[in-house]
């Protein structure tokens, strides 16, 4: 029965792309019979608890031309480009009916034009993007018009213990509402993905397939404990969850502030050539060369010093720059963070206190570091100061220049550049686009 299922799965996955959930018209669950008692484990009482709560999403998506298919012409008059819709299906649940608010995945509604969302009693309502952090794959979308709406209870992921019974609810293929079961698998998971690196996730064996992204992860009471955020493209059985208290923590900024906080150690760094790791006695050449160290941050009062080298951060290797900065966008401000660090021949371990990497903190060191300030422009960030003798200047930037993206990351503002800036901040040469007269340029600019 469950081969059969999968295939159905997959032939609807091949034969209808754009397949939107089912209707469920008379789903709403009904109250246990008498007969039904008698065969009502704690499994179904969970889910009979958690089901009103889940929703079912259906982003539309537009992908819009390349700024590389875009010619002078085109931007000077203003013409638009060949845009191309499609549709993905996600899952969320309702965590606050009172104020109609639904979590969900990041990746589930990025770029969506218009989010639709359907409950388990058959209602559909739009939806609006509160706020979306990629960095931890955690969205908030709010229903428009919804009154009456149903929530899930709130658990706790702190003591979530392998082995303990776990259930997942989603719309995985397009199939509403679907229930699978499992058990918690392992804890404090690190997987790397194609946009970063995710930290503390959950592990669990219960089947987790394309369209369960967003929708919970429940203990045996019913209690939400994790958002189901990715499966492992090359085993079967491993799905992973974003803790709960780590996905609170998310959201609570989301709606207190508008946006997550960046943390940072107020540090700058590079990668350890086997030139260094020979000199500094290291077993391989591996982490991250601490260059500089800001005063009054973070690292100056943890201890740590310019010569150091940064191996492990909360117990993930740190390879290099990349990994480092993938890493610590995964912490919070505030919280501490146990770093594994080589000096004089020997590790020591060392615990720091990550900062806000605020806007002003951000725009001083772009400046510093990238010798270049911007504004809102109307099409991008506007190239307002360019300093002398810095990596801007020997570009060739100048004043007026509009920066469209930085490393692939569209830059419609100086938030998003500001954005950029925290991401590629310790690289030594970044890619810009930059609209000058018309024209679009990419350049490289080294640090």
């Amino acid at each position: 029965m469950r081969m059969f299922s999968v295939l159905a799965a997959l032939l609807l996955a091949v034969t209808s792309p754009l397949h939107t959930p089912l209707p469920v018209h008379a789903a709403e669950v009904q109250p246990f019979t008498q007969r039904q008692l008698a065969r009502v484990t704690p499994e179904v009482r969970a889910v009979h608890k958690a089901a009103p709560a889940v929703v079912n999403i259906t982003s539309t998506l537009v992908e819009r031309r390349s700024i590389h298919d875009f010619t002078p012409f085109d931007l000077f008059f203003g013409l638009p480009g060949r845009d191309h819709r499609s549709q993905s299906i996600g899952s969320g649940i309702i965590i606050d009916g009172r104020r109609s608010l639904v979590l969900t995945n990041a990746h589930v509604v990025n770029g969506a034009e218009s989010i639709s969302v359907r409950l388990l009693d058959g209602r559909s309502f739009e939806a609006d993007v509160v706020g979306a952090e990629p960095d931890f794959d955690v969205a908030v979308l709010r229903l428009k018009g919804a009154k009456d709406l149903p929530s899930v209870a709130m658990g706790d992921s702190t003591d979530i213990m392998p082995g303990e019974a776990v259930i997942a609810i989603g719309n995985p293929f397009g199939f509403a509402h679907t229930v699978t079961t499992g058990v918690v698998s392992a804890v404090d998971r690190t997987i790397e993905a194609d946009d970063g690196m995710f930290t503390d996730l959950i592990q669990t064996d219960a089947a987790i397939n394309p369209g369960n992204s967003g929708g919970p992860l429940l203990n045996i009471l019913g209690e939400l404990i994790g958002v189901n955020t990715a499966i492992h493209g090359k085993a079967q059985g491993i799905g992973f969850a974003i803790p709960i208290s780590k996905a609170r923590r998310v959201v609570d900024e989301i709606l207190d502030q508008g946006r997550v906080r960046t943390p940072w150690l107020a540090l700058i760094g590079q990668n350890v050539d086997p030139r260094t790791a020979h000199y500094l006695d290291l077993p391989s050449a591996e982490g991250l060369l601490i260059t500089e160290v800001f005063p009054d941050g973070p690292a100056r009062k943890a201890g740590l010093k310019a010569g150091d080298v940064i191996l492990e951060m909360a117990g993930n290797a740190v390879s290099d720059r990349d990994r480092y900065l993938s890493l610590l966008r995964n912490q919070s401000p505030h919280s501490s963070l146990k770093l594994k660090v080589w000096r004089d021949g020997k590790e020591r371990t060392v615990d720091v206190m990550p900062a806000d990497f605020d806007d002003d903190s951000a725009r001083s060191l772009a400046r510093r570091r990238w010798g270049v300030s911007v504004k809102d422009g109307r099409s991008g960030a506007v190239v307002t100061e360019v300093r002398s003798q810095s990596p801007a200047e020997q570009l060739g930037l100048r004043s007026g220049d509009c920066i469209l993206a930085i490393s692939g990351r569209e830059v419609a503002s100086e938030s998003d550049f500001l954005h950029s800036f925290r991401r590629d901040f310790l690289k030594r040469q970044i890619l810009l686009q930059v609209l000058r007269e018309g024209r679009v340029y990419q350049v490289r600019m080294r640090i």
